[in-house]
């Protein structure tokens, strides 16, 4: 490897691992310059190694998918917008970048830079319900972001990636365990229930894999969060098995919807971005609906098969099936245990609340999603990788 190459793969390592951090708290600085820019450097070193980039197999089904929707998009009803919208197909080359760039060691460099980068948005969560008034659910925390449910989304990978670093990485903890408490914390204020139901999932599965009888902290410390909550989020908590909420309620009508939009259309369904202006059409048959517009179904699988097609959904189950194959063979094998819980919590994470949130379709979830799901194959390829420790209970 000549200098240039190893002065550019410093500088893609560099950017991407800046990226994954900064999507927390400012998309526009992460995508636009720190994304962009890491992308034009693994171009650069892609075309010098004179051979095809290495990626993990879940990267084809990826690539099917993005066929997919594109061709979904080119026969929708107002093809330019739908196209407009796919351009978030250009944050599947997270993986190949990720892949490339953050080999070996540097993947738990990566995983400390979300992490602390997770922590200070955290700290502006819990600033923001304290004192300035972030504490309703009309107005929530959503740290430096635009949304609650995109702050309270990355939150919840975050929170599930520092505990997958404590559970399987006992070098180095005291940082991620005063980080821990703020994540939890601010999670809890987000107020928002798809993040809470895909960490309690997604950790519960890191403490039962760690050792089984550590699953019983899951639910003491769900209880202990409940116990001390202020009366609002209680109430919030306790509307999570109450089928007459209005969300619950609006949610059953968005999947019905769902459901008659891909009847009418199961092949290459709407089109990216349709949805929200079909949406009207379809709402008509149920009175019952609370809202009357909505711009996307609040169910990941739903959402793909009535947006892109019945093909494009059996693409990403394909996708979601082969990452979490690879994912638990590397955690068994003890190859990077932490990286590879980190990456299969954040798998379990986002499918657990995209049964209640269409979280895959957020830009910022998306980057930081594939970044690190992607962390693992990369901390694996590097020979002696991060997160060697020895984990008897596996």
């Amino acid at each position: 490897m000549n200098t240039r190459t190893s002065t550019l793969e410093w500088a893609g390592f560099i950017l991407i691992a800046l990226c994954l951090g900064v999507v927390q708290v400012w998309l526009l600085l992460a995508q636009s310059i720190l994304f962009l820019a890491a992308a034009i450097v693994w171009v650069i070193v892609a075309s010098r190694d004179r051979g095809r980039p290495e990626t993990p197999a879940f990267f084809v089904p990826l690539l099917v998918f993005a066929a997919l929707t594109l061709v979904s998009a080119a026969v929708s009803s107002n093809p330019l917008a739908s196209l407009s919208d796919s351009r978030q197909l250009l944050m599947f080359l997270m993986v190949p970048i990720v892949a490339r760039f953050v080999r070996g060691d540097r993947a738990m460099q990566v995983i400390d830079v979300v992490i602390a980068m997770g922590g200070a948005a955290a700290l502006v969560g819990i600033v923001q319900f304290a004192l300035l008034g972030y504490n309703n659910l009309d107005n929530r925390p959503r740290g430096l972001l635009s949304h609650w449910m995109t702050y309270s989304g990355l939150l919840m990978m975050v929170t599930c990636t520092a505990i997958a670093r404590l559970l399987f990485y006992p070098r180095q903890i005291i940082w991620p365990m005063v980080a821990v408490p703020a994540l939890l914390v601010a999670l809890v204020v987000t107020n928002t229930r798809n993040a809470w139901i895909g960490t309690f999932l997604a950790v519960s599965v890191l403490l039962a894999i760690r050792n089984w009888k550590l699953v019983i902290l899951a639910p003491l410390l769900a209880g202990l969060a409940f116990a001390v909550a202020p009366g609002e989020i209680q109430r919030r908590a306790n509307s999570i098995l109450n089928p007459s909420e209005p969300g619950a309620i609006d949610r059953r009508v968005m999947w019905k919807i769902g459901a008659d939009m891909i009847r009418d259309h199961p092949v290459f369904g709407l089109g990216p971005e349709m949805i929200q202006y079909k949406y009207k059409t379809y709402r008509i048959k149920y009175p019952e609906a609370v809202n009357l517009e909505n711009p996307h179904l609040h169910n990941v699988p739903i959402q793909i098969a009535a947006e892109r097609g019945l093909p494009a959904l059996a693409a990403f189950l394909w996708f979601v099936v082969v990452a979490a194959r690879d994912l638990w063979r590397q955690l068994r094998a003890r190859t990077a245990p932490a990286v590879a819980a980190a990456g299969l919590a954040a798998l379990i994470a986002m499918l657990a609340a995209g049964m209640f949130e269409w979280n895959f379709g957020d830009s910022e979830f998306l980057m930081l999603f594939l970044g690190l799901l992607t962390l693992p194959y990369a901390a694996a390829r590097g020979g002696p990788a991060a997160g060697l420790a020895p984990n008897p209970s596996t």
